[in-house]
């Protein structure tokens, strides 16, 4: 059986494999499965998206959907005998912004419900760093929040995995996590 570390952070830009990553380690780890999506389906295309997503994971999940109070969910979801998946922060973080609400504070709420978790967690974040400056000042803010939030998760994680083109880096080691790819 393969094993989680308590709190997996899986970083990477789209595309690169990283909610995959942590389906898998969430999958091989456990039978009790919970699926926190925060994404919310404002759009024909999110909601194609939103389907996409749901039918690549089969009946032993449960899904919660938190697209705002996600430090709520982790809490209320987070026990021993069960993993639970966040996919993913970036959403989230968007959420939090353009609803008006005090990016800051939800911060901080959520990297202590997730150092306080009760079970195994693996969250998903997309690194949106490493590409152009943002043209605006939303877009400047995001990309900012985004880079905080990923550095203070990443410190309150056990373990940090980066994924580019489907290959995963372990940033921050934490044994026993051992990567199985399908």
């Amino acid at each position: 059986m393969t094993t989680v570390s308590r709190r997996t952070l899986v970083l990477g830009g789209a595309r690169s494999g990283k909610s995959r990553l942590a389906q898998d380690l969430a999958e091989t780890a456990f039978g009790q499965r919970v699926y926190v999506a925060t994404a919310q389906g404002l759009d024909d295309e999110m909601r194609e998206r939103i389907a996409r997503h749901r039918s690549e994971r089969d009946d032993s999940w449960t899904t919660r959907e938190a697209p705002l109070a996600l430090a709520e969910a982790i809490r209320r979801e987070t026990a021993p005998e069960r993993v639970v998946l966040v996919d993913c922060l970036t959403l989230w973080l968007s959420n939090v912004l353009l609803a008006g609400a005090n990016v800051e504070q939800g911060t901080h709420d959520l990297v202590r419900a997730v150092a306080e978790a009760a079970g195994p967690l693996v969250l998903v974040s997309n690194e949106v760093g490493h590409g152009l400056v943002p043209e605006t000042p939303l877009g400047r803010a995001f990309r900012d929040a985004q880079g905080r939030l990923n550095q203070r998760m990443a410190a309150t994680c056990d373990a940090v995995v980066f994924m580019a083109a489907g290959c995963p880096l372990l940033l921050k080691p934490a044994p026993p996590l051992r990567l199985t790819l399908r």
